[in-house]
């Protein structure tokens, strides 16, 4: 593929602590953020992405002192989303410490805010988060949703990539609700599906269970594989032993 694949592990944030559900419901709690990014940054991670995941669905903002904390703390890239919804989020998000801004359902409530916050910082800086399941009524099969995979966006997901990329976005963070904590697999068909319409790097998230589970990933299209559950209550060598298998399948990682 040319660039060195990432290792992502995944903060889903609520209310100051990570947790972590099946299919976005019944979460539980996986610890304190900013002990598990030190953890992870030590176990070399090549990236970090913190989510706080009920920032959409309550209406308000990311929690910017938790952000500050994590990023005193890491010294690898730091993506955070939940509750992006405009320019001067982003703005503050950087000037937090993140490196990288995560949008999902602002940007489908609004697609033009992807170019107003790509003119300002770079495509680079933006991440369209994209929570999609298997729908039969979409030409792709599968549709995108909002609020933690709760509502349907009536948008199908293959389609919606593509014009983020036109308006620039820099790459694509891709969760299959259905394989999300389920720890079968990632949704190697939605990967494929994306892939085929858009050049820009995907971030498979949903469904790690094992390092043997990250090389399909990689062959169906991903640039960067994200997991949670597998690296929150795994032992510490995790990110180290699915880095062996990526090499092991004959990729190059960081």
């Amino acid at each position: 593929m040319g660039v060195a694949i990432r290792i992502i592990p995944c903060l889903d944030v609520d209310a100051g602590r990570v947790v972590k559900g099946v299919n976005f419901e019944g979460l539980r709690d996986a610890g304190d953020p900013v002990e598990l990014a030190k953890r992870y940054n030590r176990c070399g991670a090549d990236e970090l992405t913190f989510l706080d995941v009920t920032a959409s669905s309550a209406d308000r903002e990311t929690t910017f002192d938790v952000v500050a904390q994590t990023a005193e703390q890491v010294f690898i890239p730091l993506t955070v989303g939940g509750g992006v919804r405009t320019v001067e989020d982003v703005d503050r998000l950087l000037r937090t410490g993140a490196d990288k801004a995560s949008i999902n359902t602002a940007a489908i409530n609004r697609p033009e805010v992807i170019n107003e916050i790509v003119d300002r910082f770079g495509s680079q800086v933006l991440v369209l988060s994209v929570d999609a399941k298997r729908s039969a009524g979409t030409e792709s099969g599968f549709e995108v949703t909002t609020h933690g995979g709760r509502q349907d966006a009536g948008l199908d997901a293959v389609t919606w990539a593509r014009e983020a990329e036109k308006r620039g976005v820099g790459e694509i963070l891709l969760n299959s609700i259905d394989a999300d904590g389920t720890k079968d697999g990632f949704d190697l068909e939605l990967i494929r599906a994306v892939r085929a319409a858009v050049s820009i790097p995907i971030i498979a998230s949903g469904g790690a269970g094992k390092p043997e589970d990250f090389p399909p990933a990689i062959e169906a299209g991903a640039n960067a594989v994200l997991a949670a559950s597998i690296f929150h209550f795994g032992p510490e060598a995790m990110i180290a032993r699915c880095k062996q298998a990526v090499r092991d399948a004959g990729y190059e990682v960081r």
